[in-house]
């Protein structure tokens, strides 16, 4: 029979070989552990393993992201996404580059409502990818643009990556919501400098849109995208203000966005 430490030496030399492989290190750690606990009981193999992945799976914190998922479907849905682009189109429009710097600060507010950096980077990418393209923006400026928004996810609350990380650390996921916020809010201000700057030392990289839109559309634009702000505020608002936790957070942002969607008849 081999000792414990020999099926340890045996069990990490497997894992770097399936590592090496390239095999995925989720599978490879799975196929490893699976075969160690046949080696030192072999009857316990299966009880073990499919325990260990529903107790991972089952999680209460893991509630979070189906839920804030929800909530962005929801969004695209009933038609946010597009009043979040609109809106901040209306806010930076007399700026050179206000279309780039639109999108940037609509992937900022989509994360606020899905948690997701590739969701945030598609959802307005198929928003405002077009519209630039129209106006004849460079294309590294434009996808630029999307791309850095799309990255603004992983850091804005509720972010999917912090929920993960707080549940394998055991770390509040409620204070890393909070320590997510004034850092999502200054990186997006940067990039939309960062824009500003680019079209400012190269002009032909964003030609200037000249649109003239009434004060009254403006005002009925920006009230469409008030409710994007409203859930934001709640959800996020509760969970500083101790009102609820992270989990139930989810709950009342998936329900809000459902009742938005309703109310907009989508």
């Amino acid at each position: 029979m081999i000792d414990s430490i020999g099926i340890t030496l045996v069990a990490f030399g497997v894992l770097l070989v399936l590592l090496f492989i390239r095999m995925p290190a989720g599978l490879a750690m799975l196929i490893v552990g699976a075969a160690g606990v046949i080696l030192i009981r072999p009857t316990a193999a299966v009880p073990v393993v499919a325990g260990e992945i529903f107790a991972v799976a089952s999680r209460y914190p893991l509630t979070i992201l189906p839920l804030f998922i929800l909530m962005g479907n929801l969004a695209v849905v009933s038609g946010m996404s597009q009043d979040i682009y609109r809106a901040a189109h209306i806010w930076f429009g007399r700026i050179r580059g206000s279309l780039a710097a639109a999108s940037i600060v609509a992937c900022a507010g989509f994360s606020a409502l899905s948690g997701s950096s590739l969701a945030a980077a598609m959802t307005m990418g198929r928003v405002s990818l077009p519209e630039m393209k129209r106006y004849k923006y460079d294309d590294s400026l434009a996808t630029g643009a999307i791309a850095a928004g799309g990255t603004l996810g992983i850091l804005i609350p509720p972010s999917a990556g912090l929920v993960i990380y707080g549940i394998i650390t055991e770390e509040s996921i409620g204070r890393l919501f909070m320590a997510g916020v004034i850092p999502g809010i200054l990186l997006t201000f940067l990039f939309v400098f960062i824009v500003w700057l680019v079209v400012r030392l190269n002009p032909q990289k964003a030609p200037r849109v000249r649109t003239s839109i009434p004060w009254r559309e403006n005002l009925r634009i920006t009230a469409r995208a008030f409710w994007v702000l409203c859930i934001v505020i709640v959800t996020i608002g509760g969970i500083y203000a101790g009102v609820f936790s992270a989990v139930e957070a989810a709950g009342v942002g998936a329900l809000l966005a459902l009742i938005v969607a309703l109310g907009r008849r989508r």
